[in-house]
């Protein structure tokens, strides 16, 4: 770190050199770089995150459906949106899974702390879609019946 030992309120920068690679980028090669790394980190997740691809095999008929379903345009924004959100969550929660098995695999109280947050939060967003398809769609689909 360089800091600046005349001005005592100045923050310390770190050197260029230890910013990521995608910092250091701008303008369309940045974008290009982001995009090609998410897209990365969504192959990572269907093909090694088992959560993910069942929460795939709801998502992507349930989504199809919405199409079909007749509730107002509001509604479908809600029912994707809790559908979305609940892939969002997944990501993130292996993300977090991912970093804390990275840093060790040995058992310890805030490694289990961070995947049981991580793991409650996948749950909170299951409940919200859950309520969310039960609550709109539910209805329109028991007078289908």
């Amino acid at each position: 770190m360089t800091s600046n030992a005349s001005d005592p309120n100045e923050t310390p920068t770190l050197p260029p050199t230890t910013a990521s690679e995608l910092k250091s980028a701008d303008g369309f090669s940045r974008i290009g770089k982001a995009l090609r790394y998410s897209a990365q980190g969504l192959n990572h997740a269907v093909r090694f995150e088992a959560a993910f691809r069942q929460e795939l095999i709801i998502a992507i008929p349930a989504v199809i459906g919405l199409w079909f379903l007749p509730v107002s345009m509001v509604e479908k924004i809600v029912l994707f949106g809790s559908v979305w959100l609940l892939l969002i969550v997944e990501l993130l929660n292996s993300a977090i899974e991912a970093t804390v098995d990275r840093v060790s695999t040995e058992r310890h109280p805030l490694s289990g702390r961070a995947k049981d947050l991580g793991s409650a939060a996948v749950l909170l967003a299951v409940v919200l879609m859950t309520a969310s398809w039960v609550l709109i769609a539910g209805p329109v689909v028991l007078k289908l019946f």
